[in-house]
């Protein structure tokens, strides 16, 4: 079935006498389309061009995945208007995502015939080369949880697992608990800190998330003299894990363990 003929299907209100497909890839100077979109920032992303190259009321967006042939189906946005930035030095555009396919988004693999390297398809009444070859059981997201002993997660990252929450990373890590290690990328400097919740170590993670300091007191200074970007820097991996009915004290004492034999409180960002 051509990707028209299945959006038309499923009710999505696109105007196919004036629809532009966008095939968006890695530019060489550029961010990743398909990062973005695992970021939960794909709109953003688009909305950000060298030139004006939207000028139809309606985008297809797909994302190059790495078989040249075959794109991820990232949502039909309605193109509200546009105004050159000058600090970024690109045309911004203003885009809604229309109705009725949140549930397709992320997940519908489109195949199409790439001939050319132009990203910027005038929409054919027909569809186009454009078909629906593949529909994926989940919507394309983050990796797959990596395991205790290979985690580490960069804040950004992080941030969009917690958001979508990811089952693969929530499940494991709220059933632990545990010591971790927040690594500062841009000074070198370390917090270890305790997760010792009944939620584990997802919950103290979602603090981090939801704060940025998760309460430490460093870190709050820190990120106070900072811009609120400064938290990007930041990367989490875990040290140990712990049954959930391990008693306080214990994990108490291996947190101060870790501090010693990595020197966070000479060195980092532990006080205590």
């Amino acid at each position: 079935m051509k990707l028209l003929d299945f959006l038309l299907a499923n009710h999505v209100p696109l105007n196919v006498k004036n629809y532009k497909v966008h095939l968006a890839s890695h530019a060489p100077d550029g961010d990743s389309p398909l990062q973005a979109f695992l970021n939960g920032r794909f709109q953003e992303w688009q909305e950000a061009q060298t030139k004006r190259n939207f000028p139809r009321e309606h985008v297809i967006s797909l994302i190059q995945l790495s078989e040249r042939d075959r794109g991820l189906f990232a949502g039909v946005y309605k193109v509200l208007d546009h105004e050159w930035n000058e600090s970024i030095k690109r045309f911004v555009y203003n885009t809604e995502l229309l109705d009725g396919q949140k549930d397709w988004i992320g997940r519908v693999i489109v195949q199409h015939h790439r001939t050319a390297r132009q990203p910027y398809l005038n929409g054919a009444l027909d569809g186009g080369p454009f078909a629906v070859c593949a529909i994926r059981e989940q919507r394309m997201s983050i990796e797959e949880f990596p395991g205790f002993n290979w985690t580490c997660v960069p804040y950004v990252k992080l941030k969009t697992i917690v958001g979508q929450d990811v089952v693969s990373w929530r499940s494991p890590l709220s059933k632990v608990k545990g010591i971790y290690l927040i690594t500062d990328m841009f000074t070198g400097k370390q917090y270890v800190g305790k997760a010792d919740g009944q939620s584990g170590i997802w919950q103290r993670w979602c603090s981090y998330v939801t704060f940025g300091h998760g309460g430490n007191k460093e870190l709050r200074e820190l990120l106070c003299s900072n811009p609120p970007e400064y938290l990007e820097h930041f990367q989490f991996s875990i040290l140990e894990i712990a049954d959930l009915q391990t008693s306080d004290l214990e994990i108490d004492a291996r947190e101060s363990h870790w501090k010693e034999v990595l020197r966070t409180r000479e060195h980092g960002y532990n006080s205590n």
